[in-house]
């Protein structure tokens, strides 16, 4: 680059690449997870923009088994339970220790309208009411931007953004 006088950048323009494979059957790992990163960006985009119970389960299931955290810092994923019609019926499993439990769409959905009518920061996952398997739909609000919590919490839980 010190011979020809011209930058880095316009070595490497000139240099040959070689061409990757467009359309294949399979798609690579990383593009996988590119896809699923975008997806997931969308829609809680949509989410904050629109809060409705749809735009909801619509979250729900593009962050299936994606790291979360409690408050108190315990990793946790989850997956949607499919039906015997191949869909997936309202009802998660969280997969925290050797035996999953099971947490229903009614209880993310009494969670997810508490949410709405708190404007300031919430402490505490009972905060947003005394419903079952709140301390993991907490994060999960957090992550989608529907609820603020304190930095100490957020450290905790990973500080996702």
């Amino acid at each position: 680059m010190k011979l020809t006088g011209l930058s880095r950048a316009s070595v490497h323009s000139y240099l040959p690449y070689t061409k990757g494979i467009y359309n294949a059957a399979e798609i690579s790992l990383n593009a996988e997870r590119c896809r699923t990163y975008k997806n997931r960006q969308e829609q809680v985009q949509l989410l904050q923009e629109i809060p409705s119970e749809e735009n909801l389960w619509q979250a729900v299931i593009a962050f299936q088994e994606y790291p979360f955290k409690t408050a108190t810092g315990l990793p946790f994923r989850y997956k949607l339970k499919v039906g015997k019609n191949g869909e997936y019926n309202r009802e998660l499993l969280i997969d925290r220790r050797e035996k999953s439990k099971s947490l229903a769409w009614s209880s993310v959905v009494l969670t997810f309208e508490n949410s709405k009518r708190v404007s300031e920061e919430v402490k505490k996952p009972k905060a947003l009411g005394d419903i079952r398997g709140v301390s993991y739909i907490y994060p999960i609000l957090w992550r989608f931007g529907l609820i603020r919590v304190p930095e100490a919490i957020e450290k905790k839980m990973g500080k996702q953004r």
